[in-house]
């Protein structure tokens, strides 16, 4: 790895997301849908859950142009991407994006860049702390990436 010196303290956390969602947000889906606010801003490593998407839900248009000749990784980091913010649509607005869900907080993510080789790691849910060693087989991966 370069000489890149990383911030120092919580600047990183990962976010484990069911695939073929992990795919869509790689493919340019900026808004990821959960049952509960999130405070926390920054870099996320973004990584595909273990279980196998339901069939029902590749067959969604908008899912299925998205992810089209896409690898449906699943149990590692495919890549990273930068949350900048968490809301709620107001009641009787349109969605803020095709992805956003009725009811569900937001998180908007931005600058997301796809790894060349996915790293196995098990996930959890919600928002994880990731080990330094993981991190840094990341960064590996991305020698222009600058947190």
């Amino acid at each position: 790895m370069s000489a890149l010196t990383l911030p120092e303290g919580d600047w990183i956390r990962g976010i484990t997301v069911r695939q073929p969602w992990a795919a869509c947000i790689l493919a340019g889906k900026n808004t990821e849908n959960r049952p509960k606010p999130w405070s926390w801003r920054g870099w996320i490593l973004l990584h595909a859950g273990k279980a196998r998407p339901e069939p029902a839900v590749l067959r969604d248009p908008l899912v299925a142009r998205t992810i089209r000749n896409r690898e449906l990784t699943t149990g590692a980091v495919i890549g990273v991407a930068r949350l900048v913010d968490c809301h709620q649509d107001p009641d009787g607005s349109p969605p803020c994006t095709p992805w956003a869900q009725a009811g569900a907080w937001h998180l908007v993510l931005q600058d997301v860049q796809e790894l060349p080789l996915p790293v196995p790691v098990d996930g959890q849910l919600g928002s994880w702390k990731p080990t330094p060693d993981l991190v840094e087989q990341v960064l590996q991966q991305l020698p222009d990436f600058r947190p």
